[in-house]
C-alpha cells in the first residue's frame, strides 16, 4: 500500500521520495555539480541539500512542493565538474610510524617506499566528495586508483581524533575519537568538527584539501 504522506508529483526515474520532505536524487559522478546547482538559491522550496556517495538528499521546507523550474532542472543532465571550486584548506599532518600505524602497509600497497609515499600523498589536492560516518568526517577524492586499500577486517576499538586515514578509494580524517576500520597513515591537529563553531564542520562538499608535513 502506498504511503499517503509521500508526495506524488511527477519525477524522473533518478528521484525517490524518502518521506514527506526528503527527496533522494541519484547523481553518480555529478554529485558536486548537482549540489552546486541546487544549493544556488534559485529554488526557494529547498531547505537543505545533503551530498552522499553517488546521490544527494533534498530537504524541502515545511509544506513546500517542487516547483516547475526545479522539476525541469532535475530532468536535465549536468556537467560532471562543478563550476565553482570550494575553499582550499591546507592541513598540517604528521606521517611516521607512531602517528600512522598503517603507513608502511599503505606505502607497500601503493608500490612505494615510505618517503616516496609521503611525498606523493602531500602532492595531491583532494576534493571533499561528501561528509558522513562521524559529524564532519570528509570523504576525500583524489587518490590514485591503485592506492585503494581494503579496510581492516576487524576495526580498531578506538581511532584517535585527527587520524588521517585511507579507506577504499577515499582518504579521510577522523574528527573525533571512536571505532574505525580505515588505514591510519598520519595525524593532524586540525579541528574538523566543533559544535560551538558556525558552521560546526570545517569542510563542506566541494572544498579542496591539501596536506603538508608538520614543521
Amino acid at each position: 500500500m502506498e504511503d499517503p504522506q509521500v508526495p506524488r508529483w511527477p519525477l524522473t526515474p533518478a528521484c525517490r521520495w524518502m518521506g514527506e520532505r526528503a527527496l533522494r536524487v541519484e547523481t553518480g559522478v555529478t554529485t558536486l555539480a548537482r549540489v552546486e546547482q541546487l544549493a544556488s538559491g534559485m529554488f526557494n522550496e529547498i531547505e537543505d541539500v545533503i551530498a552522499a556517495d553517488g546521490s544527494i538528499l533534498l530537504i524541502f521546507k515545511q509544506a513546500a512542493r517542487p516547483s516547475q523550474p526545479l522539476l525541469a532542472a532535475l530532468s536535465q543532465p549536468v556537467d560532471g565538474s562543478p563550476g565553482r571550486m570550494g575553499t582550499r584548506h591546507i592541513l598540517s599532518v604528521r606521517m611516521d610510524a607512531e602517528s600512522g600505524p598503517d603507513l608502511a602497509f599503505c606505502a607497500t600497497h601503493a608500490g612505494l617506499d615510505l618517503s616516496g609515499f609521503v611525498r606523493e600523498f602531500t602532492r595531491i589536492e583532494f576534493t571533499v566528495a561528501f561528509l558522513g560516518f562521524q559529524p564532519g568526517f570528509p570523504y576525500l577524492e583524489g587518490l590514485p586508483a591503485h592506492w585503494a586499500v581494503p579496510r581492516h577486517a576487524r576495526p580498531r576499538v578506538r581511532v584517535p581524533a585527527g587520524s588521517v586515514a585511507l579507506g577504499g578509494c577515499h582518504a579521510g580524517v577522523y574528527p573525533v575519537a571512536g571505532p574505525g576500520g580505515w588505514r591510519v597513515i598520519g595525524q593532524t591537529a586540525a579541528k574538523l568538527f566543533d559544535p560551538r563553531r558556525e558552521p560546526p564542520a570545517l569542510l563542506v562538499p566541494g572544498d579542496r584539501v591539501c596536506f603538508e608535513i608538520e614543521a
